[in-house]
C-alpha cells in the first residue's frame, strides 16, 4: 500500500486511543515485565513513543519542509526513555503521550501538505536522503510495530501457561 497522509494519520490518532483502553489500570505485573536483559516492556515502549513525539517526527517534518541548507536530522536517542520517564507512572506517560500526540497531529493537519511537499527531502544520519512520505509512512509503521511489541511481550507471560496450545500462538516464541 502507498503512504496515504488521511490512511495514515487514522491510525496515528488511534495510538494513544489504544494504549489508554489497553493498559491503563493494568497491574504492573503486565506492564513492567519485558522479555529478558536489553529488552523493553509495556511502560518502556509507551516511554519511547512520548519521547519519539517530542523529538522525532514532527520536528524532523518541519526541518524537511523548512528546505532550509542543512537538511540533516539529528540522531534519535532510542534508549531516552530510560531516564526520561524515571518517577513518573504509566499513567502519567499515558496522558503525556496523549497529549503530545494530538499536538502533533494538529501540527500535521496544519500544514495541508501537497504531494510535492512529501516528495521533499531530508537526510537522516544513517539512511541518507529520505522523503517527507517516507517519514511519516515509517511514523505510522513505528506506531503499529510497537503496539506489536507490547501485544508479544505481553502474551509470553502466560508462555508456559497455555501447555499444549502454544503450539497453535506463534506470538509465544517470536523474538
Amino acid at each position: 500500500m502507498d503512504f496515504d497522509l488521511t490512511h495514515g494519520s487514522a491510525i496515528l490518532a488511534r495510538t494513544p486511543t489504544t494504549l489508554h483502553a489497553w493498559l491503563d489500570g493494568l497491574d504492573t505485573a503486565w506492564t513492567s515485565v519485558n522479555e529478558g536483559p536489553d529488552t523493553w516492556s509495556a511502560y518502556d515502549i509507551v516511554g519511547h513513543l512520548l519521547h519519539g513525539e517530542k523529538t522525532d517526527w514532527i520536528p524532523r517534518a518541519q526541518l524537511i519542509l523548512a528546505q532550509g541548507d542543512d537538511r540533516r536530522f539529528s540522531p534519535f536517542d532510542r534508549f531516552a526513555q530510560f531516564e526520561a520517564s524515571q518517577g513518573r507512572s504509566l499513567a502519567e506517560l499515558l496522558r503525556a503521550f496523549t497529549t503530545q500526540r494530538e499536538a502533533s497531529l494538529a501540527t500535521l493537519c496544519s500544514w495541508q501538505l501537497s504531494d510535492s511537499q512529501l516528495a521533499l527531502r531530508g537526510e537522516h544520519p544513517a539512511f541518507g536522503e529520505v522523503t517527507l512520505r517516507q517519514l511519516l509512512a515509517t511514523w505510522v509503521a513505528h506506531d503499529l510495530g510497537h503496539l506489536a511489541q507490547i501485544a508479544r511481550v505481553m502474551a509470553k507471560q502466560y508462555r508456559a501457561a497455555v501447555g499444549p496450545w502454544r503450539e497453535y500462538l506463534p506470538i509465544l516464541d517470536r523474538g
